[in-house]
């Protein structure tokens, strides 16, 4: 009995004590600690990943004012690793990693343009200038030797006047069609050049057998787009020969060719989230497995992607967001691509989210559009990268890469229908660009709308972002889109 009562007490001693002897709860879970301001590690939907899952990309960028003005640039960089600017009439050129820029234009090839366009061919490293006079004709200029001297010709490919919207690409010959055992049986120069426009009627492609110097083959390849002709997006071409260019239209869309421009065939994709008008620059990327990205702005602002693995036979139809939801708006999307899934994009957004409850231009509520944003927005300039860019669910890092607004208010997106707000909200014309080099290094060419005091003031007005400074930004540390590469540092200074 004494020995039941002992253990009854010590239970109830035990019990009494309890409370003073249980385990202290979990501690809460720590916060993930937030990215650095401009930087983004989102999925395929746009939307933050978790910091405790992915890694984000360790990216820097590095900064060169070319000097000049430079709306709707192109880039390009040869394997001597000198950098072609190409913007209006001038050819600017950097050797030294963009320390300093001079004009090598040369008189054959200085010719005021409305529509200018740049290509550096990659495998040979002719330099292309073309430039448009008018709309009556275009100048097609090459450069061998790093932009020593160059060789034009005035043409507009033997058709009738009005060209506009110029585009000019490279590419491997193919083994059909206008390529090599196909309906022409030999091929004048490396590769296979490509030379397209719009006129009122549609889209106009030809290839030249001679590295530029005629083009005397090919035609209309797309009809009437939009009521604004057939405007159109880059040229791309992809190892396997395949050969883009994206029709401004209200869906996604990519006129493809597997035979060196003989025929062309077009696909959709991205009926999920559409293309607003008035859009111009759609642009596909192939990587060096001919695998094909094509990007575009979608109907609520963001920047989209659909993917093929087919040589553009067939396109996902269920986009990509590659933009961060928190980036309410963009334009001018560019992109190019290195190995498998390893890809980057460039492109101006704002994150400017409480102007959606605001009025735009026009006195409606601003949806994203940049074309009606209103007075107190602020581009910035964006770079994305991906390395598993083929996966289901990829992962996109990017850097709001610009210290301060690129544009302040709306940029006009369309030529025939822009506001005046202190001076013409199309200082910046219509498209950016974006490439690659030899070792997989990125660069990016821009015009930059707000300058000088713009970018210092903290209450600059559209009225005071009215410039168009020539200006690119290239990777400074970070990994090469060629995997064989790694990772890349920055360049010494010479």
């Amino acid at each position: 009995m004494r020995a039941k009562v002992l253990l009854v007490g010590l239970l109830m001693l035990s019990a009494s004590l309890a409370g003073c002897f249980k385990e202290d709860p979990p501690p809460s879970p720590l916060e993930e600690p937030p990215l650095p301001d401009g930087f983004f590690l989102t999925g395929p939907d746009g939307e933050n990943l978790s910091l405790t899952l992915y890694q984000p990309l360790n990216l820097s960028f590095v900064f060169s004012s070319v000097g000049e003005d430079g709306a709707e640039p192109s880039i390009g960089v040869t394997s001597s690793g000198c950098i072609f600017f190409i913007a209006f009439e001038k050819v600017m050129r950097s050797c030294d990693h963009g320390q300093s820029w001079e004009d090598v234009s040369g008189w054959m090839c200085a010719f005021q343009t409305n529509d200018p366009w740049g290509w550096v061919d990659p495998v040979t490293d002719r330099i292309f200038n073309v430039q448009m006079q008018g709309l009556e004709t275009s100048w097609i200029c090459y450069s061998d030797d790093d932009g020593l001297t160059w060789v034009g010709n005035p043409h507009d490919s033997g058709t009738t006047p009005i060209n506009d919207h110029i585009k000019l690409a490279t590419g491997p010959w193919t083994s059909s069609g206008y390529g090599i055992g196909g309906q022409f049986t030999q091929a004048y120069y490396e590769t296979a050049v490509y030379y397209c426009y719009n006129k009122l009627i549609g889209i106009f492609c030809f290839t030249s057998f001679d590295g530029g110097a005629t083009f005397e083959t090919g035609g209309l390849i797309f009809g009437l787009a939009t009521t604004n002709g057939g405007l159109h997006g880059a040229i791309t071409s992809a190892p396997d020969g395949t050969v883009y260019v994206t029709p401004r239209v209200a869906t996604p869309t990519v006129i493809v060719s597997h035979d060196n421009g003989l025929t062309w065939f077009d696909r959709s994709m991205g009926e999920d989230v559409g293309t607003p008008n008035p859009r111009k620059n759609s642009e596909v990327a192939t990587d060096t497995e001919s695998n094909a990205y094509h990007i575009w702005t979608g109907a609520d602002e963001g920047v989209y992607m659909s993917r093929s693995t087919n040589s553009g036979e067939t396109w996902e139809q269920t986009s990509i967001r590659i933009s961060p939801s928190a980036v309410i708006s963009t334009v001018f999307p560019q992109i190019d691509a290195g190995d498998p899934g390893r890809i980057a994009i460039t492109y101006l957004g704002s994150e400017n989210a409480s102007e959606l409850n605001q009025s735009d231009i026009d006195g409606e509520p601003w949806d994203g559009n940049a074309h009606y944003a209103p007075a107190n927005v602020s581009y910035y300039l964006y770079i994305t990268y991906s390395l598993n860019a083929l996966d289901p669910e990829p992962v996109f890092h990017t850097v709001r890469v610009s210290p301060d607004p690129v544009q302040v208010g709306s940029i006009c997106l369309n030529s025939g229908d822009c506001r005046d707000i202190g001076g013409s909200n199309r200082n910046l014309l219509d498209f950016n660009d974006l490439h690659i080099d030899h070792e997989g290094r990125v660069y990016v060419a821009f015009a930059d709308g707000c300058t000088d005091s713009c970018a210092t003031d903290n209450n600059s007005t559209p009225e005071d972002s009215r410039s168009r400074l020539g200006s690119v930004y290239f990777l400074g540390s970070g990994p090469s889109l060629f995997e064989s590469v790694g990772d890349l540092a920055e360049f010494e200074e010479e």
